[in-house]
Order: structure tokens, then C-alpha cells, then sequence
């Protein structure tokens, strides 16, 4: 896809404009609280971090709905308070925005989708608004990557189709999101996967980093 064909492009965050979580541990620590909590394993065994949260709760509200309430609020204060102290110390890579300027200048909106929280992006990211159209955090949607309606809410709010649009990032999850949409979509190797896992997820192409991605698209 060539700039003048595109509309925007859509940026995962961590791993893609700033530096990764440790999600590994996050979802270990998570885990243990579900275990803790007396959720068995087959319930949430395979599951993404927020996904293992909503299938304890949904279990324990089968037990007690006071027990899945009080499980809920803990685990989502856990992986909020784990994002923003990781956020406090962290900075978007070196020549993100000028990457993004140079985007902006040819009329490409541009929007960021994550799973990560609101708070700890303008943390790590706080002039984001001279740089980014639209942000799509973890507490501004309803459904998360890789459910393709993430994207989707981003892509309304930039006036942006999906078949003109890119979309941005170091995981599968975007990867499988994007392709749902009939996006093209762009690999960075800066974060959690290597070139076959991205590739296998429907990378069209794959960069050691998006710093270079308004030249490849001239």
C-alpha cells in the first residue's frame, strides 16, 4: 500500500511505539489470584490476561456473586497497578514521532489501539495529542484485539476505511484483528514475536521496527 492510497494507520502500543510489557509476568501474577481465589485451571488455561479475568469472574458468579465482584475489582487493580509503575519509567522509542509527523504531514490519520490502560499511555506518551488522531484504550472499549470491532471503533472515529487503512504492530493479536478488516498489515519486530509468528498471523510485511515505515510506503 502507497501513502497516497492510505487513509491511516493504526498503531498497536506496546511493543510497537514504546517499549513492551512484561505481559508474561503480569499474567502470572494474575493467574495466581484466580488460583488464589479458588477458580479451577481448566477455566481460564489458554486465555489472554483480561480474558482469564472475565472467565474467573464469570465462574466465581456461578459460586457467589459477591466472591466474583470482589475477584474482579482485585484483578483489574492488580494489572492497572502493574501497567502504570511500568509506565512511570518508560518513554515511546526514539524517532516515533517524528515517524508519526512525517505520516501526519501527508494527510494519514493517525490512531493507536491497545490493551493496555488509557492512563498508563498518556504516561508513557504524554503530548500523544500532537501526534495521534485517535486513541483506542483498554478502558475505552468494549471488545478487545483481537476482536476486529477494536480496530473498527478506531478506524469510525478516524472517518478512515479498513481496506485503505494499515494497521500496526508486534503481536499476532494485531496481526488477526487487522486481516478480520481486510487491512493490510505491518509487522514490527520490537516487541513479543519474531518474523514467522507475525507472518503466520497475516503480516503482509515484516520491519525491525516502524521508525522506517513512511519510506517503505513512498
Amino acid at each position: 500500500m502507497r501513502l497516497e492510497s492510505t487513509d491511516a494507520v493504526l498503531f498497536d502500543f506496546d511493543g510497537t511505539l514504546a517499549p513492551n510489557l512484561d505481559l508474561a509476568d503480569m499474567r502470572r501474577r494474575v493467574v495466581e489470584l484466580t488460583v488464589a481465589a479458588g477458580v479451577p485451571e481448566d477455566i481460564y488455561t489458554g486465555l489472554y490476561i483480561v480474558e482469564v479475568i472475565e472467565a474467573g469472574a464469570a465462574w466465581l458468579a456461578t459460586q457467589s456473586s459477591a466472591d466474583a465482584t470482589l475477584y474482579q475489582q482485585r484483578a483489574h487493580q492488580l494489572i492497572l497497578d502493574i501497567e502504570l509503575d511500568a509506565a512511570r519509567s518508560t518513554q515511546v522509542f526514539p524517532g516515533i514521532k517524528d515517524m508519526l509527523t512525517q505520516l501526519r504531514s501527508c494527510d494519514i490519520k493517525i490512531g493507536i489501539v491497545t490493551r493496555n490502560c488509557r492512563a498508563a499511555i498518556e504516561t508513557i506518551f504524554p503530548d500523544q495529542e500532537h501526534f495521534v488522531d485517535a486513541i483506542h484504550a483498554r478502558d475505552d472499549v468494549a471488545h478487545l484485539k483481537p476482536d476486529p470491532r477494536h480496530l473498527m471503533t478506531n478506524l469510525q472515529a478516524l472517518k478512515a476505511r479498513p481496506d485503505s487503512s494499515i494497521m500496526v504492530g508486534d503481536g499476532a493479536l494485531d496481526m488477526q484483528a487487522g486481516k478480520a478488516l481486510n487491512m493490510h498489515c505491518i509487522g514490527v519486530l520490537t516487541g513479543s514475536n519474531d518474523s514467522a509468528a507475525l507472518q503466520k498471523a497475516g503480516a503482509d510485511r515484516v520491519l525491525a521496527n516502524c521508525m522506517s515505515l513512511h519510506e517503505i510506503l513512498i
